[in-house]
C-alpha cells in the first residue's frame, strides 16, 4: 500500500481539489479551513461519545476554569463570541446539573456572575485532560520541530490577517 500525500487526501478532508487557477493563498485558506473543520468535528464527536457533552459546554466550562472568581454573563458571552441568549441557555442547563453556580453580586443586582462548583471543576479537569490527549493524538503525525515551526508560521499568518483587517475595522466603525 503506497503512502498517501496530503494532496491525495484533499477530497477526503472536504477540501476542493486544487485548481491551476486557484492562487496559493486561496489554496492555503481552503486547507486551513478543512483541517480546522476535521479537528473540530472529531473533538465534538469524542466529547459527545465520552462525556455526553457538546463543544460549547466544554468551552464554557473552560472559560470558567480560567476564572476561579467567576465571570459575569456578558463577559462570558464576549469571550465565547456568542449571544447572551446562547450563554444563558447553556448556563441554565449547567446549573441544573450542578456543574456551575449563578450568583448576583451585592454591588450590582442586575449582573449575574457564574463560576464552577467543585463537581464542575472535577468534571472539567477530566474532560480537559482527555481533550489534550485527543489533540496530541490528532497532531501526532508531526514531530516537535514541525509543530513548533507550524505554530510560529501560523502566528505570522495571524499577524498578517490582523494587520490587513485593523484599518478596515476602524473605517467601518468610523474611527479612522
Amino acid at each position: 500500500m503506497s503512502a498517501r500525500t496530503s494532496d491525495d487526501m484533499d477530497s477526503a478532508l472536504g477540501e476542493p481539489a486544487a485548481h491551476e487557477d486557484h492562487s496559493a493563498d486561496l489554496r492555503l485558506w481552503l486547507r486551513l479551513l478543512a483541517v480546522s473543520n476535521l479537528i473540530e468535528a472529531e473533538i465534538r464527536r469524542r466529547l459527545r461519545e465520552r462525556f455526553n457533552t457538546t463543544l460549547p459546554r466544554f468551552d464554557l466550562l473552560a472559560q470558567l476554569e480560567r476564572a476561579p472568581e467567576g465571570i459575569l454573563l456578558g463577559e462570558l458571552s464576549r469571550r465565547m463570541m456568542v449571544s447572551n441568549g446562547n450563554v444563558t441557555g447553556l448556563v441554565e442547563r449547567l446549573v441544573q446539573e450542578g456543574l456551575i453556580v449563578r450568583e448576583t453580586p451585592e454591588t450590582d443586582r442586575r449582573a449575574v456572575r457564574v463560576s464552577l462548583t467543585p463537581s464542575g471543576r472535577a468534571a472539567f479537569a477530566e474532560m480537559a485532560a482527555e481533550h489534550s490527549d485527543w489533540v496530541g493524538e490528532l497532531l501526532g503525525g508531526l514531530g516537535a520541530a514541525e509543530l513548533d515551526q507550524l505554530y510560529h508560521r501560523l502566528g505570522d499568518l495571524k499577524a498578517s490577517v490582523t494587520s490587513a483587517t485593523e484599518g478596515k475595522a476602524k473605517t467601518r466603525t468610523g474611527d479612522a
